[in-house]
């Protein structure tokens, strides 16, 4: 039986701060996401059905806005990104420009991204709002998209400041808003990503 039969959606993380790319790398692929954020190791167990709902929700539409023209390429989760402090996390979503495309190597995205995003579940709530925040904003990603089920909205996070270990701007899009890329020219309605959702369990 594993891990993800057995235990409760949750995120466990290690004692120690010790852990490097290398040790991640002979981590087993069971289902699970394993994360080193600052030499932590962070795993979380295999996400719901509605999380996984609206990571293909959010694909579909930055794929249209952003692969089809040509402006960069969205990646989905399980995809190591390797970063300052970062070594990797795997973000739900994860978007290069098409001009950092370079920065994709050995399987991997060793660089820091234009935009990553989260959505965020009971399990995680913590590790996304405030682990990773900082630890993005360390690593100067440009944009972080938080997306908030419970409350039907996202949280986007703009102007990163290492020093701060923070992002200095963040813009709360309502459920019936309409979120405007900082970034890149994408538009995207809130409400879309939930309508016809198969289920409400986060």
């Amino acid at each position: 039986m594993t891990i993800t039969d057995s235990l409760p959606d949750l995120v466990l993380r290690s004692i120690d701060a010790t852990w490097t790319f290398d040790r991640w790398e002979r981590l087993p692929d069971d289902g699970n996401r394993y994360e080193v954020i600052d030499g932590v190791l962070y795993m979380t167990t295999a996400p719901s059905s509605f999380h996984q709902w609206i990571v293909q929700q959010l694909f579909l539409e930055l794929h249209a806005q952003i692969t089809r023209p040509r402006l960069g390429v969205v990646f989905v989760a399980p995809i190591g990104v390797l970063m300052p402090g970062c070594d990797p996390v795997q973000p739900d979503l994860v978007v290069v420009r098409a001009e950092d495309l370079g920065m994709i190597a050995d399987r991997r995205i060793r660089g820091v991204p234009t935009m990553l995003i989260e959505v965020l579940s009971p399990a995680n709530a913590e590790t996304d709002t405030e682990i990773k925040r900082k630890s993005y904003a360390r690593a100067s990603v440009p944009e972080y998209w938080i997306v908030r089920p419970a409350e039907r909205d996202i949280l986007m996070y703009t102007q990163p400041d290492a020093s701060l270990a923070d992002y200095t701007h963040v813009e709360r899009v309502p459920s019936d808003g309409t979120l405007v890329a900082a970034m890149l020219p994408v538009r995207l309605l809130v409400a879309q990503l939930f309508e016809g959702a198969p289920d409400l369990t986060i």
